[in-house]
């Protein structure tokens, strides 16, 4: 499996800038095969994994279940 480390932060800020959401570049990134991608923080500490699916089918059920799970804690905050 492939690893891809990403820097969170600037990665995060990319987004915001170019007003692009996450998904969108993860299902740019799909070729077929399994990839890990590792979120570091400014001192190349892991905050986060993720695997990235082979399919774009699978992509999407993990956006639902994320989108789901990230609600769920908003509301906790609520």
């Amino acid at each position: 499996m492939q690893k891809i480390e990403i820097k969170a932060e600037q990665f995060f800020e990319l987004l915001k800038l170019k007003d692009t959401p996450m998904w969108e570049i993860f299902s740019q990134m799909i070729d077929g095969n399994e990839k890990e991608i590792i979120f570091l923080d400014n001192e190349d500490k892991v905050l986060f994994t993720y695997i990235l699916p082979s399919t774009k089918e699978k992509l999407e059920e993990d956006r639902k279940e994320f989108s789901k799970q990230f609600s769920e804690k908003l509301a906790e905050f609520n």
